[in-house]
């Protein structure tokens, strides 16, 4: 623990030194893209000319797109039903806009995982106060949203008015989340995806709550975790995606135990989908580690990797499959351009994929994991993204020669293939990938490459100390 402290200190020590606070003026604005008929992508952190709103909540400016409005704007256009699985939901403006689609008469449903189930609200500051550093300062921020006049109380009308959960309630929409199946939740309930009407599917990498969207109201420098949205209008798609949360629904709230959740979902296999110019892939987690690897969705995902002829571009939050790795390696070895970002809170840590990247192992009482593999010849094109403190690169997403996208909710970790509920899009299109890369290109153009001097003198410094290494 004190080493991984020490890394985790050392490297915002890098980023904070690095990352002066820009004034929104001053950026460097692109040219738009333009989009797909059929596939929308958008980015909180897009830079482009026009890509710019007033935050609802703490009415601060931002840059970037109002990932938030794209949502509502696509559950106003529904009819018959909306159906949402999201890890965690705790933006208002999305719940009333669900609570005025069920008052015309459209059926909506809400999946979340059972850790975010309790409404904000519901804590009390005398429990706050005794819950672990992690779920202390996460309950103390949704606390402070909802607390609207930020007198330390919490009125009725605040919480009717900020509390997306409670909002729902009241409405009585139904929520239902991953205990449904008669167990505790085995893993995580990690989509994020909307469907509406069976026709337009949202899939992305945010969480619905307002540091995955917007920034802190609290704290006004930070700007949001990086995400990314794609809007999709395409019936079988659409339905694909609506059979994957009828598993997880069954019978609905209080029936029986009858939904399935992570390994109780059979093997599903889709064939590529044809939208319009695109062909988008799909592939749903987790897998049985009694299946063959290459039916995993990080088989899949390998297997997406080696299509590539010229350049991968990645953005993760995790990278900790050391198979994967090992495939980019190969790839790297064939001359293909590698380029990666991970966030700063795991770049470093000792099961880091990015690590072995740069031919780098670090020991834990003196020993290394057996599956670590520093390659052999390492990169450099491998960093973390200059953000605000407190701020985090929450992209899964990689780009293959600027025209396929692999992204989704699926980070690239043992976790998200065995255990977790996600989602692995793939989509063959260089006009949605040019939106992708760009979004790649201005996080990497202020990143933090390479070993940091910090790596390098730990490094020494475990040699030293652990003369079996």
């Amino acid at each position: 623990m004190r080493y991984f402290l020490l890394f985790l200190c050392s490297c915002f020590i890098i980023l904070l030194s690095g990352c002066p606070q820009q004034n929104p003026s001053q950026i460097v604005r692109a040219q738009p893209l333009p989009q797909d008929e059929y596939i929308q992508a958008y980015f909180n952190y897009n830079r482009a000319e026009g890509a710019n709103y007033t935050d609802p909540y703490s009415k601060q400016e931002r840059l970037g797109d109002n990932l938030e409005e794209i949502i509502i704007n696509e559950i106003a256009s529904a009819t018959d039903t909306i159906d949402i699985a999201v890890q965690e939901f705790r933006l208002p403006k999305i719940a009333k806009a669900l609570v005025e689609k069920q008052r015309e008469g459209v059926k909506v449903r809400v999946i979340i995982d059972n850790t975010y189930r309790r409404p904000w609200s519901d804590y009390s500051r005398s429990e706050i106060n005794q819950l672990r550093d992690r779920e202390q300062f996460r309950a103390q921020r949704g606390f402070d949203f909802i607390d609207i006049n930020q007198d330390g109380k919490l009125t009725e009308a605040e919480i009717k008015q900020r509390d997306a959960l409670v909002i729902l309630e009241q409405a009585n929409i139904p929520i239902l989340d991953d205990t449904a199946d008669g167990s505790k939740g085995s893993g995580l309930m990690h989509h994020k995806f909307v469907v509406v009407d069976d026709n337009t599917t949202i899939v992305t990498s945010a969480n619905f709550t307002p540091s995955d969207v917007h920034g802190d109201v609290t704290n006004l420098d930070r700007r949001g975790n990086t995400n990314n949205l794609v809007t999709i209008n395409h019936k079988k798609l659409a339905q694909i995606f609506r059979k994957e949360f009828k598993m997880m629904w069954g019978d609905g709230v209080g029936g029986e135990p009858d939904s399935l959740f992570g390994l109780q979902k059979p093997q599903r296999d889709f064939s590529p989908l044809q939208i319009g110019d695109n062909t988008v892939r799909i592939n749903f987690s987790p897998t049985s580690p009694t299946k063959p690897w290459k039916e995993s969705s990080n088989g899949f995902i390998a297997q997406q990797l080696k299509r590539a002829n010229r350049s991968i571009d990645i953005a993760l939050f995790v990278f900790s499959y050391q198979e994967l790795s090992n495939t980019l390696e190969r790839l790297n070895d064939k001359g293909i351009q590698l380029r990666t970002l991970i966030d700063p809170s795991f770049a470093y840590r000792n099961y880091s994929e990015g690590l072995d990247m740069l031919g780098v192992a670090l020991a834990q009482d003196c020993k290394i994991p057996d599956d670590n593999n520093p390659w052999d010849d390492p990169i450099s094109t491998v960093g973390v993204p200059e953000l605000e403190q407190g701020d985090n690169l929450h992209h899964k997403f990689a780009v293959l020669d600027e025209k396929i996208v692999i992204t989704g909710s699926h980070n690239w970790s043992a976790s998200a293939n065995y255990r977790n509920d996600e989602t692995v899009l793939v989509i063959d299109n260089p006009t949605v990938a040019a939106h992708y890369h760009r979004e790649f290109q201005q996080l990497y153009d202020r990143a933090v490459l390479g070993k940091p001097q910090w790596l390098v003198e730990r490094v020494e410094q475990q040699k030293q100390q652990c003369p079996n290494l």
